[in-house]
């Protein structure tokens, strides 16, 4: 989550929680006997019908969706055009020092796949595997975080219950009623706040994550198909572009040129400096021979 978003939130919880003193005082609606019994209710609950491992699994499901800024999709078309013009100017193998800096570990996937020389559909088939066991995986946590959801207000009208069962067995003690009324009705409170504001936008935040890196796992799919079958880096932006809204698909002609002019100007430094340290027969030889431009690769 950014600055921005984590800003706005804090300010609507805020208004939210201060409507709460608009008609008492805040102590109203703080309950231990309440808390406890949603709060146990729904943890019972889910060790009962779920391993502890999915558990850890399902909290940092959610805390990635939170923390981590994954990478966004013109970031993907931008490093898959880089990728593209390098392999067609130094070679498929020079993707291998990429392999090691890339930081998405699908990526890391690809490059691997890419400089193996696995063929198009081996390539498709591995890619899109992870992609799918992803997909279940993230599925799995966001499950978790609706079953919560879902029992939370459950478990507050248990606690409204036991709170009436207390209140009609002390119905000749004063005491005892206003003891068991607020477990009564604030419980039911507990439940369906703690169900939809903290676990329900949870499990939707890892939806929309889950959403979110599948595209980019898409993107990497295509871009490295497109690299492994040589595919002009012009026609891969063409086709990258189809994946990005149309507001996100300006610029990458003039990136992927820029991109280009990077990697020719590098050669040509490196055939200038390799050329000084040769002597003056070889470099005259290489000069009446062979002087092909560089862009034409791309």
């Amino acid at each position: 989550m950014n600055m921005k978003s984590a800003l706005i939130t804090g300010v609507c919880l805020l208004v939210f929680l201060g409507s709460f003193l608009l008609s008492g005082s805040a102590t109203v609606y703080l309950n231990l006997a309440a808390f406890m019994v949603v709060s146990s209710g729904v943890a019972a609950a889910m060790m009962l019908g779920n391993p502890l491992s999915r558990l850890r699994e399902a909290f940092s499901a959610a805390a990635r969706s939170y923390s981590a800024d994954s990478a966004t999709h013109g970031e993907i078309v931008r490093t898959l055009l880089d990728l593209s013009v390098k392999s067609k100017i130094d070679g498929l193998l020079s993707l291998e020092k990429k392999e090691h800096e890339a930081t998405s570990s699908f990526l890391k996937s690809g490059l691997i796949l890419l400089v193996d020389n696995y063929s198009e559909e081996e390539m498709r088939d591995c890619l899109s595997a992870e992609m799918h066991f992803f997909k279940l995986r993230q599925e799995r946590c966001e499950r978790v975080f609706r079953t919560m959801a879902r029992l939370a207000p459950a478990f507050g009208v248990a606690g409204s219950v036991i709170g009436l069962v207390g209140m009609l067995m002390g119905l000749n003690d004063t005491a005892a009623i206003l003891t068991h009324i607020p477990v009564a009705l604030i419980s039911t409170l507990y439940g369906l706040v703690i169900g939809n504001l903290f676990f329900a936008p949870v499990a939707d935040r890892i939806n929309d994550a889950t959403r979110n890196e599948l595209l980019n796992q898409k993107l990497i799919l295509e871009g490295v198909v497109a690299i492994a079958k040589e595919q002009n880096p012009y026609k891969l932006e063409r086709k990258l572009a189809s994946f990005l809204p149309p507001e996100e698909r300006s610029g990458n002609v003039e990136v992927l040129r820029g991109i280009t002019r990077k990697y020719i100007q590098r050669r040509k430094q490196e055939a200038a400096e390799a050329e000084q340290m040769e002597p003056e027969e070889s470099r005259s030889e290489k000069r009446s021979g062979n002087d092909e431009p560089l862009a034409e690769a791309v």
